[in-house]
């Protein structure tokens, strides 16, 4: 059996994250959703996304195929109800499409927008979905949990230096991975090391944290409990409750809270974002599909920044700032609170980074990464997306 993520709705209330991914593809917890749903079930994944995005990240279907929505967490409660489902069954949770089993046939004509000729079987549990980017930061510690469970369980972790304190019981090691004279408080939660990390001397870190492969937590770091890094970064100063997926750098002193960061994004030493407003009011984000600042019902939210986005030293990102694919911010002052995607500046000035220069830029940075090609699947991404975006950028 195959397992296939698709897209719904979602997709578009995920912008500007989901404009260079499926919504699958979004990491929370330690793993990403696909990730999870692939180890739950031991089978391989594909996704069921928008076109352009179908070269890097490929449909492939089987004799017997598995669709589940790519905005669904699992646990076990929605597993044992989806393997109960029969082919001309769907499983549904006030009116959101879960999980439907179908044929090779079948699985060639799925249209995530019609689901009539199947039986609906109400699902009366609970789990976690990602609607808005907010959700991300919202619901990481409970999937940190929830992962560190399904990565560990029945697993020996490898040893850490002594030159460590740790308070609790809750951490497991991976190979290769490394920390010296810094602080591990389990005590509310887990924390997980990934193979070849590093935790540089100092460094003070409250669980629920995960730290994915290859990835450096810098010297001195204040860690709070809610956060994920990604594999293959660095991250330095004080972050809270934020989840950065891969790839990116956050290397120096300054705060980053009721955050989200896709890949291959940069931010410049000293730059602070604002999780909560001076009068303690509700946080509103800017919404791609009104077009408007849409209400979260959150006092606390920070920053929301998609794949190769830069912002340059000293940045202050207020409350609740949404920066597009692409985006380089600089300059003094509070930038707005929406830098549309392939935007150049800040707050006095903002004009067009041209997808040339914007992609050669991507091309330095791929090649600093040892397996890393920047090929044409993802320049042909970022053009579609360059496209897309246009009616957003009035400069």
């Amino acid at each position: 059996m195959a397992i296939i993520l698709f897209d719904d709705k979602a997709h578009q209330t995920l912008l500007p994250l989901t404009f260079t991914r499926p919504v699958a593809d979004m990491r929370i917890g330690i793993l990403t959703i696909a990730e999870k749903w692939a180890k739950h079930f031991n089978l391989e994944h594909s996704f069921h996304t928008q076109e352009y995005l179908q070269g890097k990240f490929p449909l492939v279907i089987e004799e017997r195929n598995l669709f589940i929505n790519g905005s669904v967490c699992p646990d076990e409660e929605l597993l044992e109800a989806i393997v109960k489902l029969h082919g001309s069954e769907v499983l549904v949770k006030g009116g959101l499409f879960i999980a439907v089993k179908l044929n090779e046939s079948d699985a060639k004509e799925f249209n995530v927008a019609d689901f009539s000729k199947y039986k609906p079987i109400d699902y009366h549990g609970t789990f976690i979905s990602i609607k808005y980017p907010e959700d991300i930061f919202k619901h990481n510690p409970v999937e940190i949990r929830k992962d560190y469970k399904l990565l560990t369980e029945g697993r020996t972790s490898t040893n850490i230096s002594s030159t460590n304190t740790i308070m609790g019981d809750d951490i497991f090691v991976e190979e290769g991975a490394e920390a010296e004279c810094s602080i591990f408080n389990t005590k509310i939660g887990p924390i997980y090391l990934g193979k070849n990390s590093q935790v540089w001397e100092g460094s003070a870190i409250r669980g629920s944290f995960a730290l994915c492969n290859d990835s450096q937590v810098k010297m001195g770091s204040k860690i709070y409990s809610g956060t994920t890094i990604g594999p293959f970064c660095r991250i330095g100063g004080e972050v809270n409750n934020s989840v950065l997926w891969g790839y990116s750098s956050k290397g120096h002193e300054g705060y980053l809270g009721n955050s989200v960061l896709g890949e291959w994004c940069n931010i410049g030493a000293d730059t602070n974002n604002s999780n909560l407003k001076n009068n303690y009011t509700e946080v509103k984000l800017w919404d791609y599909t009104t077009q408007h600042f849409r209400p979260t019902g959150m006092q606390f939210c920070g920053l929301i920044m998609a794949d190769h986005a830069k912002c340059g030293i000293n940045t202050m990102f207020n409350t609740g700032t949404v920066v597009g694919v692409g985006a380089n911010v600089f300059g003094g002052g509070y930038p707005p609170n929406f830098i549309p995607d392939f935007g150049w500046g800040g707050k006095n000035h903002m004009e067009l980074y041209r997808l040339d220069k914007m992609m050669d830029t991507a091309q330095r940075v791929f090649d600093r990464r040892d397996g890393r090609v920047f090929d044409d699947n993802e320049k042909a991404i970022l053009t579609k997306v360059f496209e897309l975006t246009q009616p957003y950028r009035r400069f």
